[in-house]
């Protein structure tokens, strides 16, 4: 595979091995097995929707590459997409596919003990998402001479620091997520149906910028709209837009699988006053947990100034302010490390990149005005250059 082919040169991907090793070690893990796609794609490149069959890349202290095990059909994939050596991009017979007889993780742990990494203290991702209990099961029996032990968010806390070319793969999903919202709020009008939109969104976000093409997001648009506002979480359905509504976009860019979120409400007619006074305070809120985004500040202090701010007009949110991002796969774009919320007390680092999500829900209306930000040397950085707005169309 040549070097110019991946996005990211060899000399990187090695550096990744190297800081998940130190981890490992200070941990006294001997190997590691990732099952998280994003994880995968992080240390070795692979690229590829293949998650829905179990596949993992393996980290073992004494071998210079990692190994990645795959569904067999899915194995050029990896010739196509990783640095690795064919030896360690491997895969699995077909019969082991959803098969009620014997399980994809039975013949990976036989793997291991081929290559001889299949004693110790071996670490799984037990919170990853594809990581089932069907597969710990069949790992942990196919291992009886290993200590098998969680190792959940090792290589997130890893990838939470991004390198010069993750930025720059995240302000090229800037662009596009920008280009979306502006083309998300010209097609919207009463009438037009949702999931019209949400094609259109569709459209936006994977061809991209004019100079850099876009991926699949690991979230789909969020468009609640209507009294669907007081929740943020819904989608899109193929009823009209309506006057006298608001509608949230929840949207995202990607390009090479790096995020970068954004979210705006927007409001058909003239907007009731207590939406307008609320994007004013949320907007505040902002303001003031952005101006404390700072190398050496904490996750708490940055949602302490957001909650200090709304909490002088009345206002207050329970969940999260803010999570990790970067590289990531259906179904979240968040790296599930750190949190803006009290008592996260983990220190700002530079080029972290955090989206900052200001949300307040009520009982039947709702905003949502956010920000995707990187920690920058003195301060932070925003990703995207879009106002911030209760954005209202007569």
């Amino acid at each position: 595979m040549s070097e110019k082919a991946l996005p990211f040169g060899i000399a990187e991907f090695q550096e990744r091995l190297a800081k998940t090793k130190q981890s490992m070690d200070a941990r006294g893990i001997d190997v590691l097995v990732a099952a998280d796609p994003a994880n995968m794609n992080y240390l070795t490149g692979y690229d590829g929707w293949s998650f829905y069959t179990p596949q993992v890349v393996i980290v073992a202290r004494d071998l210079d590459q990692p190994i990645c095990i795959v569904r067999q059909m899915d194995v050029n994939g990896g010739r196509v997409t990783t640095y690795l050596d064919d030896d360690n991009m491997i895969g699995f017979p077909d019969t082991y596919v959803q098969s009620t007889e014997r399980h994809a993780m039975d013949w990976i742990a036989e793997e291991m003990v081929r290559r001889g990494i299949h004693t110790g203290t071996i670490g799984v991702e037990m919170d990853a998402y594809y990581y089932t209990a069907a597969s710990h099961a069949a790992l942990v029996r196919g291992l009886p001479n290993a200590t098998v032990v969680d190792a959940t968010a090792l290589v997130n806390w890893v990838r939470v620091i991004k390198s010069p070319q993750e930025i720059e793969y995240m302000r090229r999903a800037a662009r596009i997520v920008e280009k979306t919202m502006q083309i998300a709020y010209d097609f919207i009008e009463p009438g037009v149906r949702q999931c019209d939109a949400a094609a259109a969104i569709y459209q936006s976000e994977i061809s991209g910028t004019p100079e850099h093409g876009g991926d699949y997001t690991s979230l789909v648009p969020m468009l609640p709209t209507g009294v669907g506002t007081s929740t943020p979480h819904l989608t899109w359905t193929d009823q009209p837009f309506v006057s006298g509504e608001a509608t949230i976009l929840e949207l995202g860019g990607a390009h090479h699988h790096y995020h970068c979120p954004m979210a705006r409400t927007m409001h058909l007619g003239q907007p009731p006053q207590k939406l307008l006074d609320t994007s004013e305070i949320v907007m505040e809120g902002v303001a003031a947990a952005l101006d404390t985004v700072k190398p050496g500040n904490t996750c708490e202090e940055v949602e302490a100034s957001w909650r200090h701010s709304i909490g002088r007009h009345g206002l207050s949110k329970e969940s999260r302010l803010g999570y990790s991002t970067g590289v990531n796969y259906p179904p979240d774009w968040g790296e599930h490390t750190l949190s803006l919320r009290p008592g996260d007390k983990t220190v700002l680092q530079t080029n972290m990149t955090i989206h900052l999500i200001a949300g307040i829900w009520m009982d039947d209306w709702g905003i949502e005005i956010s920000e995707c930000f990187r920690v920058s040397e003195d301060g932070c950085e925003k990703l995207c250059d879009y106002p911030q707005a209760l954005y209202v169309k007569d």
